[in-house]
């Protein structure tokens, strides 16, 4: 089952003036304060444990932890944290951390989260939201650099609900851009393969950015194939672009069947099997600004299949991948980037980012050339 809906490209957050009292020097600003600290796809929640406990936890759990469904096994979108603050080193703790949201109501100030949040409010917008409104408002670098704070407060618990409904996707494409940024830098920071990266660009117009151990699988007419392959898993990403193209194929089902075609012609195994899209397993396909440009990203499944005796087998290999697909109008070609996963007995949505994060470091030989020159 394919699914389809359409990512946002932006937050509509309240203006960050209307709380006091808060620091923030912009993401990856060059400041020279500690960075934020924390395993990535964590989100540390500060919450009463009354509201956890509750209703408005529950709607936490679902839309902003929920289960990631083109996974293999169960994973959330983020590992939500609840938090409680119950002493100033609390909260001490709370400001090193990489991703924290603070979820509270401010009518009842009998808990100390309510307290907290009262006390950065200005008077008007204490008064907007004691009105029935809600407010979210988002301050990057905060206490540390490379992090990313929210506040969701609203009058009651009732209320709460209800922005959780109006504002949970917008926080969670934040939350993943900013791990994506921390993830960059933490992979690329040493080990960048730039030969790798000029190689794709002498020869194909393009190029991502090669970390220390993959390496070029597959290099032919329109297609490459970069690797990283260990003892237990692996990983890879391939390219595929075709010149001079209709931008209106551009498709779910386009993607499906090139990406098929391309993975039973390179991609198959020792035993004579083929890597294809596993569709009894759900599938999302989803309209994106990639990199200003139009595209759709399209999650899903892999398996191994073969044939015996004119039959389709599964041979109970397969993973996750995610698929980029977008028409680059200066160049007229229409990009097809993949990264898959194969990692049996491991969580695979960390490993699936560090594709995420390659892709997103695409380029074409024009915006090179702007970028050297900017």
């Amino acid at each position: 089952m394919i699914l389809g809906k359409t990512k946002p490209v932006g937050a509509l957050l309240l203006c960050a003036a209307l709380i006091t009292g808060c620091g923030g020097q912009g993401l990856f600003s060059g400041d020279f304060r500690p960075e934020a600290s924390g395993p990535e796809g964590h989100i540390t929640v500060v919450i009463d444990s009354t509201l956890w406990q509750g209703p408005v936890g529950d709607a936490l759990r679902d839309q902003v932890g929920g289960p990631l469904h083109t996974l293999p096994s169960q994973e959330p979108a983020f590992e939500l944290e609840p938090i409680a603050l119950t002493s100033r080193k609390t909260l001490d703790m709370v400001q090193d951390r990489k991703n924290v949201l603070f979820v509270g109501t401010i009518a009842d100030t009998l808990s100390a989260e309510s307290r907290y949040l009262n006390s950065l409010l200005t008077d008007s917008l204490r008064q907007y939201i004691l009105d029935g409104q809600s407010a979210l408002v988002s301050r990057p670098d905060q206490w540390r650099r490379h992090q990313l704070v929210y506040y969701l407060v609203a009058a009651s618990p009732k209320d709460l609900l209800t922005a959780l409904d109006d504002t949970a996707e917008d926080m969670l494409y934040h939350y993943n851009e900013v791990t994506r940024m921390r993830t960059h830098r933490e992979m690329f920071d040493i080990g960048r393969q730039h030969d790798l990266e000029a190689t794709l660009m002498d020869r194909h117009g393009f190029a991502v950015n090669g970390q220390h151990d993959y390496v070029i699988a597959v290099d032919t007419t329109q297609f490459v194939w970069l690797r990283r392959v260990l003892s237990d898993t692996w990983r890879s990403l391939f390219v595929y672009y075709v010149d001079d193209a209709d931008p209106s194929i551009l498709t779910p089902e386009w993607i499906v069947s090139t990406r098929n075609e391309l993975s039973r012609q390179y991609m198959q195994g020792t035993a004579g099997g083929w890597v294809e899209i596993d569709l009894r397993r759900p599938a999302e396909a989803v309209e994106i600004n990639f990199m200003d440009r139009f595209a759709i990203e399209f999650r899903g499944m892999w398996q191994m299949v073969g044939e015996r005796s004119g039959e389709k087998i599964q041979f109970g290999m397969g993973g996750p991948f995610l698929t980029y697909a977008f028409y680059d109008e200066p160049t007229r070609r229409l990009y097809l980037i993949d990264g898959m996963v194969f990692a049996p007995n491991y969580p695979k949505r960390e490993f699936l980012r560090q594709l995420e994060v390659i892709a997103y470091t695409f380029r074409t030989r024009q915006e090179e050339a702007e970028r050297a020159t900017a």
